[in-house]
């Protein structure tokens, strides 16, 4: 699928390419410079605006601090418009053990979200990335190629042995990252109503002017918190993280639906404090995920699965959270889902391949659980806490396709597959 350049952002197409005017309003005509983080710690900084940004503050639109009463409120559907905005670069991955390249691919968040999205989602699902024009990789939405700058790169070294990784962020393997694209600007962005945006930056990319056009391009906003926090060692790139509160991030929690952080980078976000603001997840790895928000806290299970690659675990859980939130499921039956496709996706070497069999199976059994709508994405998105009633059946119906999803025939899986969705 050919990509955009960035001529395709000249100004002489604003009337599709611009953000609205409203949006507008929110930057300041002559911003006072501020440090997003310290330009030594931030490879960035030389060729983005990063190092140079005004925090904006915005009012509440749609504040998770709510009273218990209105759990079980729903956030109302726009009238025209509708469909998911995805925003983070694309990327070339390198995986490294003991030094030596074992595996090399696409990645990057929004790769590993359109795997989940794209057979799954009732929503039409509009992407921006941007990559150099060494870009190697055909997928299904065309990015932007800007011409200045390479596409991000990452390195993944991973040890003999995990405990000599264990103290660090991704604990069995340190992430470097390399090479760093162009960051996505307001401009990029399409203009149009939204039923719900994701933010899913992984170097940097998404900026704080950015994800504020993008809460008034959107009627419900999901942050992955890697791309607010995240911070890059000035000689080789070693990926370390930064407190939320030191970034200008912090003042937009108010307006972020769900936020989602690694156990890792829990602590860097103060989930305490960050759960007034917003409903926090967290996920776990081996031990599922958890769910903050104001009054309450719920853990979800998780999935058994050997660990061949935990690169985009999260990203694939995100997806299949933002899906089961499509289909009119709570927050934790949502969640459920989410860890059925990170547990699959680390099974697996870089961007998973899904059995069509077993994709139909989800979907079909979404479809029979979800609200019904007059059209794709114009339900109510849940914002209710607790599991639902057929949460366990839910559970059971994931751990029987995900049984399956390890047999080794194709034909047999398929078989297998076909008896579940009949």
């Amino acid at each position: 699928m050919p990509s955009r350049t960035s001529s395709d952002r000249s100004p002489l197409a604003a009337d599709r390419r611009t953000c609205t005017a409203s949006a507008r309003l929110h930057f300041p005509k002559s911003p006072t410079p501020a440090l997003f983080f310290p330009s030594k710690a931030n490879p960035v900084v030389p060729y983005t605006r990063c190092s140079r940004i005004t925090p904006i503050f915005f009012p509440s639109r749609f504040p998770m601090g709510r009273e218990e009463a209105a759990l079980d409120d729903q956030f109302p559907p726009l009238a025209k418009g509708g469909g998911g905005l995805v925003v983070g670069n694309y990327c070339h991955d390198v995986l490294f053990r003991d030094g030596a390249v074992v595996g090399e691919g696409l990645g990057g968040a929004a790769s590993f979200l359109f795997s989940v999205l794209d057979p799954l989602s009732p929503c039409r699902l509009s992407f921006v990335s941007k990559v150099g024009p060494d870009f190697s990789y055909s997928v299904p939405h065309a990015p932007i190629t800007c011409g200045s700058s390479r596409t991000t790169l990452f390195h993944a070294h991973f040890p003999s042995s995990a405990a000599s990784a264990a103290d660090k962020y991704h604990g069995d393997r340190v992430l470097r990252c390399v090479g760093f694209c162009e960051p996505i600007l307001p401009l990029d962005l399409p203009a149009g109503e939204f039923e719900f945006g994701l933010a899913a930056g992984v170097a940097g990319e998404i900026l704080t002017e950015t994800l504020a056009v993008m809460f008034d391009l959107c009627r419900l906003m999901l942050v992955d918190v890697q791309g607010l926090i995240r911070i890059f060692d000035p000689t080789d790139g070693t990926v370390g993280l930064v407190p939320l509160r030191r970034s200008p991030f912090w003042e937009l929690l108010p307006r972020i639906g769900f936020l989602k952080a690694s156990a890792e980078e829990a602590p860097f976000v103060d989930v305490e404090e960050a759960r007034k603001k917003c409903c926090v997840i967290v996920t776990e790895g081996k031990d599922g995920c958890s769910v903050y928000w104001k009054d309450g806290e719920v853990k979800v299970e998780p999935f058994p699965a050997v660990q061949v690659d935990p690169t985009g675990a999260g990203d694939s859980f995100l997806g299949g959270f933002v899906v089961g939130l499509c289909w009119g499921l709570t927050v934790p039956d949502a969640a459920l889902l989410g860890n059925f496709f990170g547990a699959l996706t680390i099974g697996q070497i870089g961007i998973p391949k899904f059995n069509h069999c077993l994709v139909k199976a989800v979907r079909q059994e979404l479809e029979r659980r979800g609200t019904q709508c007059e059209g794709p994405c114009q339900r109510k998105f849940s914002a209710r806490y607790e599991k639902s009633v057929a949460h366990q059946e839910f559970k059971e119906f994931l751990i029987k396709v995900f049984e399956l999803s390890h047999v080794d025939s194709s034909t047999e899986l398929d078989d297998e597959l076909s008896k579940v969705i009949s």
